[in-house]
């Protein structure tokens, strides 16, 4: 079981913390420093200082990191024209040494898009899978060969395709707790499959799903890897858990419902139960950035137990 720190800058994290929290993870042994793509915080947090973007942000930490897999779950589809962003996203996976990966989604935060001025179109799934197709058809373009797409929504004429991600084949993510469109761009485009936020009975659900259009796309279902995200709150004692779950806002019982919350024990066991459904990939989401001493733990009493 890999695990993998996810973090939700929206709620009040500048580069330097992120740079902190991502070194952190770098040095206790996790697998990859992920993001989210938004402009907005939720609920009551107030944001401050304000947003960081998260492709300027991972372009930063590729040159300061050496080992972590660095990404997002999920970069906003509405935010940036997908040749940009297949421009971008190659740029850092070179200027990371090859270690980026790409959750790309439709986009769903209809306030951060009126509050910065973005387009909120009605058709966004639609136009997610032509961002999909038309992203991994440029990185997959033969150096020298051009890359044509004419759409609904978007066209290309005779693209370079330039530049190239240093991997051959830079990861793609797509998730989401959609029935049937959903798994069917994940059998289509993606590499990873990531459900969030679900419990193990929702996932297997959806886990299931992805399978079954992997292989009526002809892919196996093996092709992909299954994922989840999950808020964690880990803590020595009774008392440490609830300490972290008031720190972000969140009640003990709550968490240990939704999330991956308790002793470490407790943690490690509900983790088992994520693996017996075919998850091989956890994102932590760490919602108190400044508490390093939870990562500490996760890594010495969590992760140690994972190999």
């Amino acid at each position: 079981m890999d695990l993998r720190i996810f973090t939700e800058p929206q709620q009040g994290a500048d580069y330097d913390t992120l740079l902190t929290v991502a070194k952190a993870t770098e040095d206790l042994g996790f697998d990859a420093f992920f993001r989210s793509d938004h402009y907005l915080p939720m609920g009551s947090a107030d944001g401050l200082p304000g947003p960081t973007d998260a492709w300027i942000t991972l372009a930063g930490l590729a040159r300061e990191t050496r080992r972590i897999r660095l990404g997002t779950l999920m970069t906003a589809g509405t935010f940036r024209l997908p040749g940009v962003l297949a421009i971008q996203v190659a740029q850092v996976d070179r200027m990371s040494g090859g270690r980026v990966e790409l959750g790309l989604g439709a986009g769903w935060f209809e306030e951060e898009h009126t509050a910065y001025g973005i387009p909120f179109p009605a058709e966004r799934m639609a136009r997610l899978e032509e961002q999909l197709a038309i992203v991994t058809g440029l990185w997959a373009t033969e150096p020298g060969a051009t890359f044509d797409h004419r759409g609904t929504y978007y066209q290309l004429e005779k693209s370079p395709a330039l530049p190239k991600p240093a991997q051959a084949k830079l990861p793609v993510l797509v998730g989401g707790h959609g029935a049937k469109r959903t798994p069917r761009l994940a059998a289509r485009y993606a590499d990873e499959f990531n459900m969030p936020f679900a419990s193990v009975a929702d996932s297997e659900r959806q886990f299931g799903r992805v399978r079954a259009a992997a292989e009526e796309a002809g892919r196996t279902a093996g092709d992909l890897v299954y994922s989840n995200a999950l808020v964690v709150c880990v803590g020595k004692d009774d008392a440490e858990v609830a300490r972290r779950a008031a720190a972000i806002g969140r009640e003990v019982d709550e968490l240990k419902a939704n999330g991956l919350a308790g002793s470490p024990a407790e943690v490690v066991e509900k983790i088992g139960t994520y693996a017996a459904i075919g998850s091989s990939r956890l994102y932590l989401q760490v919602l108190d950035l400044d508490d390093l001493d939870h990562l500490e733990l996760i890594s010495a009493q969590v992760l140690s137990q994972l190999g």
